[in-house]
């Protein structure tokens, strides 16, 4: 009799449990932020109308800021999203990372998934202004462009931090963070989202990377392989085949394989 198969069960169960935790841990601010939306506490209804009121105020009047914030929201759209993140796992896949194509598949597609069914179980309505720059369909909470930067851009450095070294890394930590920032920026400078729908989103994303995270981990240590540390990036020791000016996989005999 196989005893391996129930012990890999168990750490698969293990793996889950903690993906939940992590979960619920990082989506307790989402649920806070949720109840207080719900209850219309007073605050935050200031904090949301004062910048929808301030910001649609400069849009009316500037068309070079609502070009530039229209800019900033196709970046962010989800056929972006699709087309960037289908190139980046078939290129995982060609360099016979298998593991972290997977982590990219998964994370990046079931997240709309997620922020559609939160969507539809909140129904908050979208800001309504008088003369409003742009429209936009279906409802505001939590803000999808928002929740996909933070996913988006957070599964990026995972994947590539290997490969950054010296000062390439924080520069580009930095350049992610102001991205993630200026997409929710856009979404309520344009008028169709509060500034409540954008912390949601950012706040649900995370939890979600955090969970797929924990579960990634699991899938290493199955093929028994330290948990990665998110600083570092998720393989680490796949800096050679992740660094783009190395040769075909194939000519890579010493680069390790994530494939088991």
């Amino acid at each position: 009799m196989d005893t391996k198969e129930p012990t890999r069960g168990a750490r698969f169960g293990v793996g889950a449990v903690l993906a939940g935790v992590a979960l619920g841990l990082v989506a307790v601010p989402f649920g806070l932020l949720l109840f207080l939306v719900e209850e219309k506490w007073p605050p935050l209804l200031q904090a949301d109308e004062a910048a929808r009121d301030g910001l649609h105020g400069l849009a009316v009047g500037n068309r070079a800021f609502v070009v530039a914030m229209e800019a900033l929201s196709t970046i962010g759209s989800w056929w972006v999203y699709l087309l960037g993140f289908t190139a980046v796992t078939g290129w995982l896949l060609w360099r016979r990372l298998t593991r972290l194509a997977v982590f990219v598949a998964v994370t990046v597609a079931v997240n709309p998934l997620l922020n559609e069914l939160v969507k539809v179980a909140v129904h908050r309505a979208r800001p309504v202004l008088t003369d409003p720059v742009v429209h936009a369909n279906g409802a505001s909470f939590p803000s999808g462009h928002a929740q996909a930067a933070m996913v988006g851009y957070s599964v990026l450095l995972l994947v590539f931090l290997p490969v950054l070294r010296g000062p390439a890394r924080p520069v580009a930590i930095v350049v992610a963070a102001l991205m993630v920032l200026a997409i929710g920026f856009s979404r309520v400078a344009l008028g169709v989202h509060y500034v409540s729908d954008v912390l949601a989103g950012y706040v649900l994303g995370a939890a979600w990377v955090a969970s797929m995270i924990a579960l990634f981990n699991t899938w290493r240590r199955e093929s028994r392989r330290p948990s990665a540390d998110p600083a570092r990036g998720l393989e680490p020791e796949s800096a050679p085949l992740l660094d783009p000016r190395n040769s075909r996989p194939g000519a890579q005999q010493d680069a390790p394989s994530d494939s088991g």
